[in-house]
């Protein structure tokens, strides 16, 4: 694990991370919820696919609910959500899409990619804001508890039997990592 980000010096430093923070968290929920919209576009109209499709509707509202929950944060704290929110979403769309269309497996890699990163990021998070935003930090604490659940699920549900699970998990893990560092800055 990586170690995080040391404070910056200068007057507004910390808030202007704080914003690159929550710029990005925002931008990841808003993803997931359009990765889980994608999958459940495809999968609830197959059939045979009523177990599947209720699994990622309910990990669709908990996205839908850290989603929410960002807004208002953003909100809050008067925040810009970045700039490219609309390229995430038809993104993450396309991703869901994409990823049911080769099967329950390969959606569940999906899943099991994007969640690997994002509890990582968020754990970053968690420790660089522990002691000067405590209750921001224990927030995330159970966001990132439902990120990992989602992960769990998807391994047991057989995401690494995928095929080409090695090369689909780098793909999405490295798009992921890229949409972070894009949505900190625009």
């Amino acid at each position: 694990m990586s170690k995080p980000i040391p404070p910056r010096p200068g007057l507004g430093a910390g808030r202007a991370r704080l914003a690159e923070m929550l710029r990005v968290d925002h931008a990841g929920e808003l993803a997931a919820v359009h990765i889980y919209r994608g999958q459940r576009a495809v999968l609830n109209a197959a059939p045979g696919k009523d177990r599947i499709a209720y699994q990622l509707q309910e990990m669709e509202a908990h996205e839908a609910a850290h989603l929410a929950r960002f807004d208002e944060i953003l909100n809050e704290r008067q925040v810009r959500p970045t700039l490219m929110a609309p390229v995430w979403r038809l993104a993450g769309f396309a991703l869901g899409v994409g990823t049911a269309l080769m099967g329950e497996k390969a959606a569940h890699a999906c899943t099991e990619a994007v969640e690997t990163v994002i509890e990582d990021h968020y754990q970053r998070q968690i420790d660089e804001l522990e002691k000067r935003e405590p209750a921001l930090a224990a927030e995330l604490k159970q966001f990132r508890e439902d990120e990992l659940a989602h992960r769990d699920q998807a391994v047991e549900e057989g995401a690494k039997d995928a095929p080409g699970y090695g090369l689909l998990s780098a793909v999405i893990k490295a798009g992921c990592r890229g949409a972070i560092a894009i949505s900190e800055k625009v």
